[in-house]
């Protein structure tokens, strides 16, 4: 079956200066792929016409749909509509029902019907318009040679709405698409390169129509398993096959698939497992605290942190030696031994965990340059530890140093399980 191709064009001086932000070519992405529709490009276009028109051919020599997004409004550097009638070669015309609606949004306001608003019902004479049911500019959808056009408000409430009832059910009916299945695999503590490596043979076996796409972020690794064909039930089935297969490779990198979150896991975990958390962070600063806390219904096992970001607090507040920082410093194994052990008692919890180190630009020596960080873990049984060599960016080692405590939580509850079992 042919796979159909989709371009997206969104238009605008204002997205090229970086005065807002295209969410829109996301949006539509995902609701193009729901209906196996492949989005091959996506491109940002000036409002000048020659630009616009030579974005126009190229994108219908690509793709099968060409999805365009801005440059409908009143004014003269909307060149959406003109640049439309001139490239399918027809004349603009005031839309009987396109002015009817206008009317009566503006109406409905209680605000009058002025010339340049009864220009948004001009629309081209040989595109079928597109109702839009909360703005004044309607959609329009074209068709030449078996390809479609389709121009949509900037707007992002009024583009869904116009995708949602439009666009999508017209698409499903002109196209026969194949579908597409997607399965995504999280795994964490692990690099992309070492990951591949160990998968290299599975991966080599997958069949024609599933396949792998590596998506890296900090920390973590995200696998995603993408099959294409007509029977749904049967790419469900060979993904999730192929996942099981997985497990004994990867499966203690695994922590979740699709949207699942590492924090949210990890809270799973412990409320599981009936057990509380107490955080002392230092050169996080509160952000391992904010990730715990942004998983709703974290209260029932999270109990509360101590930020002691100067060495006289992780005394005064912890309990921490002042030997261990005189002869360890604030950045070392020791320090993040004694604030995990600490905070657990302070709280009265079952699991202590902290952080410690030099985040950056500044403050790093030879010995202990920006980027080294130390983590700790304590349950009162146990007590583990890990030196973290980061980088030279500040908000990275923060966040990277967060993730790394949460995946150190998980670790530890799994081999708990382990050991009971």
């Amino acid at each position: 079956m042919h796979r159909t191709k989709a371009e997206i064009l969104t238009i605008g001086d204002e997205i090229l200066y970086g005065h807002i932000l295209d969410t829109n070519s996301q949006w539509i992405s995902a609701e193009l792929d729901n209906i196996g529709i492949k989005v091959i490009r996506k491109t940002t276009i000036g409002d000048r016409r020659e630009e616009i028109l030579s974005a126009f051919s190229d994108a219908e020599q690509r793709a099968d749909v060409v999805l365009i997004t801005g440059g409908l409004g009143p004014t003269n550097d909307d060149l959406t509509k003109p640049c439309l009638a001139e490239y399918f070669d027809c004349k603009i015309r005031i839309h009987d029902e396109a002015l009817k609606e206008v009317t009566e949004f503006f109406a409905s306001k209680g605000r009058e019907l002025t010339e340049v608003n009864r220009q948004q019902a001009a629309l081209p004479e040989c595109c079928t318009m597109l109702s839009n049911k909360i703005g004044t500019a309607p959609g329009m959808w074209f068709e030449r040679k078996g390809k479609v056009f389709v121009s949509m408000p900037g707007i992002p409430k009024e583009m869904q709405l116009l995708m949602s009832n439009e666009v999508i059910p017209r698409l499903r009916s002109f196209f026969s698409t194949d579908i597409i299945h997607h399965r995504i695999v999280k795994t964490i503590g692990i690099g992309e390169s070492w990951l591949a490596d160990m998968i290299r043979e599975w991966e080599a076996e997958l069949p024609e129509y599933i396949s792998l796409a590596y998506l890296p972020s900090l920390g973590q690794v995200k696998l995603r398993l993408t099959a294409v064909g007509e029977n749904v039930k049967h790419l469900k089935t060979e993904v999730d096959e192929k996942i099981e297969e997985l497990k004994p490779l990867i499966g203690k990198y695994i922590y979740g698939y699709d949207t699942d979150q590492i924090e949210t896991v990890v809270g799973s975990m412990l409320l599981k497992r009936k057990k509380t958390l107490a955080i002392a962070e230092s050169c996080t600063g509160g952000y391992l605290s904010h990730l715990i806390t942004s998983v709703a219904g974290s209260s029932e096992y999270y109990q509360g942190t101590v930020i002691p970001y100067h060495n006289d607090h992780k005394v005064e507040l912890l309990g921490v030696r002042e030997s261990t920082l005189l002869e360890n410093g604030a950045v070392s194994e020791q320090t993040v031994i004694e604030m995990s052990n600490r905070v657990r008692e302070v709280f009265n919890t079952d699991i202590g965990v902290a952080t410690s180190g030099v985040a950056g630009p500044g403050g790093g020596t030879p010995e202990k340059p920006v980027g080294t960080v130390w983590i700790a873990y304590a349950d009162g049984t146990t007590t583990t530890t890990k030196k973290l060599q980061l980088w030279k960016d500040r908000e990275i080692n923060i966040k990277a140093s967060a993730i790394a405590v949460l995946n150190m939580i998980r670790i530890s509850l799994s081999k708990s399980i382990e050991i009971k079992n």
